[in-house]
Protein backbone atom coordinates (compact mmCIF):
# COMPACT_ATOMS: atom_id res chain seq x y z
CA UNK A 1 0.00 0.00 0.00
CA UNK A 2 1.02 3.55 -0.79
CA UNK A 3 0.96 6.42 2.19
CA UNK A 4 1.03 9.75 2.27
CA UNK A 5 3.70 11.36 5.32
CA UNK A 6 3.25 14.57 7.12
CA UNK A 7 5.17 16.09 8.98
CA UNK A 8 3.90 18.47 11.83
CA UNK A 9 1.16 16.46 11.77
CA UNK A 10 -0.16 16.16 15.27
CA UNK A 11 -2.23 20.01 14.95
CA UNK A 12 -2.95 22.62 13.44
CA UNK A 13 -2.42 22.89 9.23
CA UNK A 14 -0.47 19.03 9.72
CA UNK A 15 -3.76 17.97 11.17
CA UNK A 16 -5.99 19.21 8.60
CA UNK A 17 -4.05 17.68 5.90
CA UNK A 18 -4.17 14.69 7.94
CA UNK A 19 -7.85 14.68 7.59
CA UNK A 20 -8.29 15.99 4.54
CA UNK A 21 -6.26 12.76 2.78
CA UNK A 22 -7.97 10.15 5.48
CA UNK A 23 -11.12 11.29 3.91
CA UNK A 24 -10.25 10.49 0.17
CA UNK A 25 -9.00 7.44 1.66
CA UNK A 26 -5.09 7.93 1.86
CA UNK A 27 -3.46 5.96 4.53
CA UNK A 28 -1.01 8.16 6.29
CA UNK A 29 2.47 8.12 8.37
CA UNK A 30 2.09 11.06 11.03
CA UNK A 31 4.90 12.42 12.17
CA UNK A 32 5.00 15.21 15.50
CA UNK A 33 6.54 15.59 18.60
CA UNK A 34 3.53 14.32 20.75
CA UNK A 35 2.91 10.86 20.96
CA UNK A 36 -0.79 11.17 23.04
CA UNK A 37 -1.82 13.71 20.01
CA UNK A 38 -0.91 11.45 17.32
CA UNK A 39 -1.81 8.34 18.61
CA UNK A 40 -5.32 9.79 19.61
CA UNK A 41 -5.53 11.24 15.68
CA UNK A 42 -4.40 8.07 14.42
CA UNK A 43 -6.54 6.02 16.04
CA UNK A 44 -9.41 8.46 15.21
CA UNK A 45 -8.68 8.41 11.71
CA UNK A 46 -8.43 4.97 11.34
CA UNK A 47 -11.89 4.05 12.67
CA UNK A 48 -13.64 6.81 10.55
CA UNK A 49 -12.08 6.42 7.17
CA UNK A 50 -11.08 2.71 7.36
CA UNK A 51 -7.45 3.09 6.45
CA UNK A 52 -4.45 2.05 7.44
CA UNK A 53 -2.54 4.99 9.92
CA UNK A 54 1.01 4.61 11.34
CA UNK A 55 2.95 7.37 13.59
CA UNK A 56 6.30 8.52 14.75
CA UNK A 57 6.61 10.47 17.30
CA UNK A 58 9.80 12.54 17.09
CA UNK A 59 11.57 16.11 17.53
CA UNK A 60 12.17 17.16 13.98
CA UNK A 61 14.67 19.48 15.66
CA UNK A 62 17.21 16.35 16.38
CA UNK A 63 20.09 16.40 14.63
CA UNK A 64 19.62 12.79 13.37
CA UNK A 65 15.83 12.90 13.14
CA UNK A 66 15.50 12.12 9.79
CA UNK A 67 17.53 9.62 9.42
CA UNK A 68 15.76 8.19 12.79
CA UNK A 69 12.76 8.72 10.81
CA UNK A 70 14.10 6.65 7.79
CA UNK A 71 14.66 3.31 9.52
CA UNK A 72 11.72 3.67 11.59
CA UNK A 73 9.72 3.82 7.89
CA UNK A 74 12.37 0.81 6.11
CA UNK A 75 11.41 -1.07 9.65
CA UNK A 76 7.71 -0.19 8.84
CA UNK A 77 7.99 -1.31 5.24
CA UNK A 78 5.66 1.46 3.94
CA UNK A 79 6.08 2.97 0.28
CA UNK A 80 5.36 6.59 0.35
CA UNK A 81 4.21 8.23 -2.84
CA UNK A 82 3.03 11.50 -1.03
CA UNK A 83 5.52 13.49 1.29
CA UNK A 84 4.16 16.65 3.01
CA UNK A 85 6.81 18.89 4.59
CA UNK A 86 4.65 20.81 6.86
CA UNK A 87 6.59 21.23 9.98
CA UNK A 88 7.89 24.33 10.87
CA UNK A 89 7.60 27.15 13.42
CA UNK A 90 8.99 30.94 13.71
CA UNK A 91 10.69 32.87 16.38
CA UNK A 92 8.84 36.30 16.56
CA UNK A 93 10.94 39.83 17.82
CA UNK A 94 13.76 41.22 16.87
CA UNK A 95 16.61 39.00 16.05
CA UNK A 96 18.92 39.73 19.00
CA UNK A 97 16.46 38.35 21.13
CA UNK A 98 17.03 34.60 20.15
CA UNK A 99 20.19 32.80 20.58
CA UNK A 100 22.00 31.59 17.77
CA UNK A 101 21.23 28.50 18.74
CA UNK A 102 17.62 29.13 19.01
CA UNK A 103 17.67 30.09 15.27
CA UNK A 104 19.97 27.44 14.12
CA UNK A 105 16.88 24.88 15.73
CA UNK A 106 14.28 26.56 13.75
CA UNK A 107 16.42 27.03 10.88
CA UNK A 108 16.91 23.15 10.84
CA UNK A 109 13.16 22.34 10.97
CA UNK A 110 11.97 24.49 8.37
CA UNK A 111 14.65 23.98 5.93
CA UNK A 112 17.18 21.45 6.89
CA UNK A 113 14.32 19.02 7.90
CA UNK A 114 12.60 19.17 4.47
CA UNK A 115 15.51 18.84 2.46
CA UNK A 116 17.14 15.67 4.04
CA UNK A 117 13.57 14.03 4.13
CA UNK A 118 13.05 15.09 0.52
CA UNK A 119 16.46 13.77 -0.36
CA UNK A 120 16.25 10.43 1.57
CA UNK A 121 12.22 9.93 0.12
CA UNK A 122 13.04 11.02 -3.56
CA UNK A 123 14.42 7.28 -5.17
CA UNK A 124 11.24 5.26 -3.55
CA UNK A 125 9.08 8.85 -4.75
CA UNK A 126 10.39 8.16 -8.29
CA UNK A 127 9.23 4.59 -7.95
CA UNK A 128 5.70 5.09 -6.94
CA UNK A 129 4.75 7.53 -9.28
CA UNK A 130 2.26 9.11 -9.58
CA UNK A 131 4.13 10.82 -6.24
CA UNK A 132 3.56 14.05 -4.60
CA UNK A 133 5.94 16.56 -2.68
CA UNK A 134 3.79 19.16 -0.96
CA UNK A 135 5.91 22.06 0.76
CA UNK A 136 3.59 23.86 3.29
CA UNK A 137 5.39 27.55 2.98
CA UNK A 138 4.46 31.08 3.87
CA UNK A 139 3.06 34.31 2.58
CA UNK A 140 5.89 35.25 4.47
CA UNK A 141 8.12 33.80 1.75
CA UNK A 142 7.90 36.74 -1.00
CA UNK A 143 8.94 39.76 1.29
CA UNK A 144 11.96 40.41 4.28
CA UNK A 145 10.15 40.32 7.56
CA UNK A 146 11.45 42.88 10.03
CA UNK A 147 10.22 40.73 13.71
CA UNK A 148 10.35 37.59 11.67
CA UNK A 149 13.75 37.98 9.41
CA UNK A 150 14.83 34.62 10.26
CA UNK A 151 11.77 32.74 9.38
CA UNK A 152 10.76 34.37 6.69
CA UNK A 153 14.10 34.25 4.96
CA UNK A 154 13.30 29.79 5.63
CA UNK A 155 10.19 30.49 3.69
CA UNK A 156 12.09 32.11 0.82
CA UNK A 157 14.16 29.12 0.94
CA UNK A 158 11.60 26.18 0.82
CA UNK A 159 9.53 28.69 -1.91
CA UNK A 160 12.99 28.36 -4.08
CA UNK A 161 13.83 25.04 -3.33
CA UNK A 162 10.21 23.94 -4.65
CA UNK A 163 10.55 25.65 -7.44
CA UNK A 164 13.74 24.02 -8.71
CA UNK A 165 13.32 20.89 -7.49
CA UNK A 166 9.51 20.48 -9.56
CA UNK A 167 11.21 21.48 -12.96
CA UNK A 168 14.43 19.46 -11.83
CA UNK A 169 11.27 16.73 -11.08
CA UNK A 170 9.16 17.43 -14.57
CA UNK A 171 9.68 14.45 -16.31
CA UNK A 172 9.95 11.77 -13.24
CA UNK A 173 6.76 11.22 -12.05
CA UNK A 174 7.05 13.56 -9.19
CA UNK A 175 4.80 16.44 -8.88
CA UNK A 176 6.34 19.26 -6.62
CA UNK A 177 3.76 21.90 -5.12
CA UNK A 178 4.72 24.79 -3.06
CA UNK A 179 1.45 26.27 -0.72
CA UNK A 180 2.16 29.56 1.15
CA UNK A 181 -0.36 30.24 3.58
CA UNK A 182 -0.62 33.37 5.72
CA UNK A 183 -2.30 33.97 8.99
CA UNK A 184 -4.04 30.69 10.21
CA UNK A 185 -5.50 29.96 13.27
CA UNK A 186 -2.99 27.42 14.73
CA UNK A 187 -0.71 27.49 17.62
CA UNK A 188 2.32 29.23 15.60
CA UNK A 189 1.80 33.18 16.87
CA UNK A 190 1.90 31.56 20.68
CA UNK A 191 5.05 28.81 20.03
CA UNK A 192 6.45 32.58 17.95
CA UNK A 193 5.46 34.65 20.58
CA UNK A 194 3.66 37.22 18.23
CA UNK A 195 2.72 40.48 20.05
CA UNK A 196 -0.88 42.27 20.61
CA UNK A 197 -0.53 44.44 17.44
CA UNK A 198 0.39 41.27 15.20
CA UNK A 199 -2.66 38.83 16.86
CA UNK A 200 -5.15 41.91 16.01
CA UNK A 201 -4.15 42.17 12.54
CA UNK A 202 -3.46 38.38 12.10
CA UNK A 203 -7.58 38.23 13.27
CA UNK A 204 -8.86 40.21 10.76
CA UNK A 205 -7.43 37.84 8.05
CA UNK A 206 -7.33 33.73 9.81
CA UNK A 207 -8.22 31.27 7.66
CA UNK A 208 -9.02 27.74 8.96
CA UNK A 209 -6.53 25.11 9.39
CA UNK A 210 -9.33 22.75 7.42
CA UNK A 211 -9.91 25.44 4.48
CA UNK A 212 -6.37 25.73 4.50
CA UNK A 213 -5.82 22.28 3.75
CA UNK A 214 -8.42 21.60 1.69
CA UNK A 215 -6.59 24.42 -0.73
CA UNK A 216 -3.49 22.60 -0.32
CA UNK A 217 -4.60 19.37 -0.97
CA UNK A 218 -6.83 20.08 -4.14
CA UNK A 219 -3.38 22.34 -5.39
CA UNK A 220 -1.08 19.02 -5.10
CA UNK A 221 -3.50 16.80 -6.51
CA UNK A 222 -4.13 19.35 -9.51
CA UNK A 223 -0.46 19.50 -10.00
CA UNK A 224 -0.28 23.13 -9.32
CA UNK A 225 3.43 25.02 -9.05
CA UNK A 226 2.67 27.38 -6.17
CA UNK A 227 -0.40 28.42 -4.26
CA UNK A 228 -1.08 31.77 -1.85
CA UNK A 229 -4.09 30.66 0.63
CA UNK A 230 -6.65 33.50 0.31
CA UNK A 231 -7.56 36.53 -1.81
CA UNK A 232 -6.10 39.20 1.13
CA UNK A 233 -2.74 37.15 0.99
CA UNK A 234 -2.78 37.11 -2.49
CA UNK A 235 -3.07 40.28 -2.60
CA UNK A 236 -0.69 41.68 -0.12
CA UNK A 237 1.99 39.12 -2.20
CA UNK A 238 1.01 41.68 -4.78
CA UNK A 239 1.25 44.69 -3.38
CA UNK A 240 4.91 43.89 -1.99
CA UNK A 241 5.91 42.60 -5.68
CA UNK A 242 4.51 46.27 -6.74
CA UNK A 243 5.45 48.53 -3.79
CA UNK A 244 9.46 49.47 -3.29
CA UNK A 245 11.17 47.24 -0.58
CA UNK A 246 11.58 49.53 2.03
CA UNK A 247 8.26 50.54 2.09
CA UNK A 248 6.36 47.10 2.15
CA UNK A 249 9.60 46.37 5.25
CA UNK A 250 8.37 48.93 7.61
CA UNK A 251 4.50 48.08 7.14
CA UNK A 252 5.98 44.52 8.11
CA UNK A 253 7.76 45.80 11.56
CA UNK A 254 4.83 47.94 12.54
CA UNK A 255 2.97 44.84 12.25
CA UNK A 256 5.88 42.83 14.45
CA UNK A 257 6.36 45.79 16.95
CA UNK A 258 9.84 47.13 15.82
CA UNK A 259 10.85 51.01 16.02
Amino acid sequence: MKYALITGASKGIGKAIAQELAARGVHLVLVARDKHLLEELAAGLSVKHNIDVRYCSLDLALPDAVQQLYNWILQQQVQINILVNNAGYGLSGPFESYTASEHKDMMRVNMTVPVELTSALLPDLKQNHPSYILNIVSSAAYQSVPGLSTYAASKAFMLNFSRGLRYELRKKGVSVTAVSPGSTDTGFAARAKVGQKGLKAAEKVNMTPEAVAKIAVNAMYGKKAEVITGFINQLGAFLVWLLPKKLAEKTAAGIYELD
